[in-house]
């Protein structure tokens, strides 16, 4: 499939239309202290809800299992990859091979600079000095003007991953970026994705089998033990546990 390097335009509905919108999917999709819906019957629901093409799928390109879900009812669904310029060379290869394998359109989201002109603005190495900083330049920021061409953008986030996830609703009014926020494997744990990466044999990244259980750039992530916090290796040693994108 075409990996591209911006998104498509969609006219959007206006703030109240998408609130309203994610408001009654809440509802109707259920919730922790209720009967919830499936993935796919999330992912049903979007596709009811929204036009083609008002969709997005944000993926870290740990594993393709969301993508995959979501193509199977979305065909062609936008993708978008942050290239922050310092992932690891197995993370590029997995994009490329979701590029390859599903209905999918790859979009190459990119910082504001490249690695070179943000060193000669604020020196050498600034996720070692202000990893918050690193991370708003590279991720936060670029991804707040990708969603901008969308209505609506799915995460791969699960409640099990960290004690500030567990809280994760499937669908939400994301009042940072202005649109609807669908998590639809919320309720997943690590086997269940691993299940159904393995029945629809999609794309994984080889880290995932060399102790690296939650991928991020390279410079801030670190291999993890067996039983240890999956997230652990995540910014290991700095009061740190998410890039932004979700809090």
């Amino acid at each position: 499939m075409t990996v591209s390097l911006a998104p498509r335009v969609q006219t959007r509905r206006s703030a109240a239309e998408l609130q309203a919108i994610a408001e009654a999917g809440a509802a109707e999709l259920g919730s922790l202290t209720e009967r919830e819906a499936t993935p796919a019957a999330v992912v049903e629901w979007v596709a009811r809800t929204f036009d083609t093409g008002a969709a997005a799928v944000a993926c870290s390109m740990a594993d393709a299992a969301l993508p995959h879900l979501v193509a199977e009812h979305l065909p062609g669904v936008d993708v978008l990859f942050l290239d922050t310029g310092y992932h690891f060379v197995e993370t590029v290869a997995t994009r490329d091979e979701v590029a390859r394998r599903l209905d999918v359109r790859i979009v190459d989201v990119l910082p504001e600079q490249t690695i070179a002109e943000q060193e000669a603005t604020l020196g050498a190495d600034l996720f070692a000095r202000d990893a918050a900083r690193c991370c708003a330049l590279r991720k936060v920021a670029p991804l707040h003007d990708a969603l901008q061409g969308y209505e609506v953008w799915f995460t791969g986030v699960r409640r099990d991953e960290a004690p500030t996830r567990t809280g994760t609703p499937l669908v939400t009014w994301d009042a940072k970026n202005g649109l609807v926020k669908v998590n639809p494997v919320a309720a997943w744990s690590w086997e269940d994705l691993r299940a159904y990466a393995s029945l629809h044999d999609v794309p994984m990244n080889l880290l995932l089998d060399f102790g690296y259980p939650s991928i991020g750039c390279r410079p801030c992530t670190k291999p993890v033990a067996p039983g240890e916090d999956p997230r652990s290796g995540r910014w290991a040693g700095l009061d740190k546990t998410e890039c932004g994108l979700h809090t």
